[in-house]
């Protein structure tokens, strides 16, 4: 006969090694997240800048709705994905590999890009969540094909696999649905669980080989949710970091897809940060447009007469370019609202922020000559005290070769605690960034 004892706070270090108490000191701590914002068809290149430190760094017109968070950015120049760079295609074969690195195929017959590391870092720490990654959008997929190849290209940056974008999710209340029960908006119930697994217990000896294979196949879905019961109701025995908020603070959208832009896109901005908050996810992407955008900015004031792609394809015409610049603010202010959102929730001495890595990226820096040479790129949030903010870094100026974004995704994935050895075009990590380096 035993007795448990009951759980003891130094019982996980009780002659242990030091690096165990380091792990429980970790234990304690927030956990990363990781976010990326994408807009397309890059920058109005000549008021894309930055200058300067902290509170006086100073912006291009293109970048100026970031000046309340400069403080908590850095602007990061001159990085670029080189399978963007030599590819044919002006704008799918820069787009889909933006997060991965690969190259894709130029074979209408077979869509292939790369697996994206928003998604590697979901098969690995995807587990600790109950949602492993959302893959967020306002734009639907498009199915017609643009020079020969599928808009598939063009509507995703999050690849789960070489052939297979991830589920890409543009209604704001399904969205929610996913941050509540199991994470596909279902209430979890361990009885009826139970049930199920009891009934096919019964089945089983019944049925043939190849229902014997759907029923196992359904049985894992089972024990996923299974899983996610057992993570949540850990949720309220562990000691250490706990999540701030335990049901959503904002009501549940409406069923129907917004028809405001605006409203869409802060919609999806706020469930990001409710995500973040709840602790449902620690790896979102979010696309605010697809590259070949058909959105219309007239909801932007001084902007008429042409869809996002017209504006950002303009032959420097001089209203035209300025209506393109408009944009750019806009996709700006977006960036600066998550960020300040995100700065503002308070996580038990230091902010959500903190404890996040977010970029806001494009797969094209000169929209109007598909130029990708290099990616405007724009990073913030503390990394959990890894990064350096207030900062500008510019690898074209720094004398190192290695200005792969593959390599900047990389040195994220090692501070996510995802090491691997080559990612994309890079077996390198990026420099620069971080505070821990002389």
């Amino acid at each position: 006969m035993a007795l448990a004892l009951p759980w003891m706070e130094s019982l996980p270090v009780f002659g242990a090694q030091e690096g165990s108490k380091a792990a429980l000191a970790a234990a304690n701590e927030p956990p990363l997240r990781f976010g990326c914002v994408y807009f397309s068809n890059g920058v109005e290149t000549v008021d894309w800048t930055a200058k300067g430190a902290g509170a006086s760094m100073e912006f291009g017109r293109a970048a100026a709705p970031l000046a309340p968070i400069r403080e908590d950015i850095v602007f990061v120049k001159g990085l670029y994905n080189h399978q963007a760079f030599i590819a044919t295609s002006p704008h799918l074969g820069k787009m889909a590999n933006m997060l991965s690195g690969a190259s894709i195929s130029m074979d209408p017959s077979d869509i292939r890009a790369g697996t994206t590391m928003d998604q590697v870092l979901s098969r690995e720490i995807g587990k600790q969540t109950p949602v492993p990654s959302l893959a967020l959008g306002i734009e639907p997929n498009e199915l017609r094909l643009e020079d020969g190849l599928s808009m598939i290209y063009g509507s995703c940056i999050s690849w789960a696999s070489a052939t297979k974008p991830a589920t890409k999710e543009i209604y704001p209340s399904r969205t929610f649905d996913q941050l509540v029960g199991d994470g596909k908006g279902r209430k979890l119930d361990r009885s009826i669980l139970d049930a199920v697994m009891h009934d096919t217990q019964g089945i089983q000896p019944k049925i043939s080989g190849g229902d014997r294979k759907k029923l196992d196949e359904y049985l894992e879905s089972v024990r996923d949710i299974e899983k996610r019961i057992e993570r949540a109701s850990k949720e309220e025995l562990i000691e250490g970091w706990r999540p701030t908020l335990k049901q959503p603070n904002m009501p549940r959208p409406a069923n129907e897809l917004p028809q405001n832009v605006p409203d869409h896109m802060k919609l999806m901005l706020d469930l990001t940060v409710l995500a973040f908050q709840m602790d449902k996810t620690r790896i979102i992407t979010l696309m605010l447009n697809n590259d070949l955008s058909q959105m219309n900015f007239k909801f932007v004031q001084g902007v008429h007469g042409a869809l996002h792609l017209d504006l950002t394809h303009n032959g420097h015409a001089p209203e035209t370019e300025a209506m393109y610049l408009k944009t750019n603010q806009f996709h700006m202010q977006q960036f600066s609202y998550l960020v300040e959102r995100l700065k503002a929730i308070d996580e038990g001495g230091q902010s959500l922020l903190d404890s996040s890595m977010l970029m806001l990226a494009s797969n094209l820096y000169d929209g109007d000559k598909h130029g990708a040479d290099q990616m405007p790129i724009v990073l913030a949030g503390k990394a959990g005290g890894a990064m350096k903010t207030g900062r500008v870094v510019d690898y074209r100026q720094k004398g190192d070769d290695n200005r792969r974004a593959c390599s900047l995704y990389l040195s994220m994935m090692d501070r996510m605690g995802v090491h691997l050895d080559r990612f994309g075009d890079s077996d390198k990590r990026l420099s620069g960034l971080w505070a821990d380096e002389a």
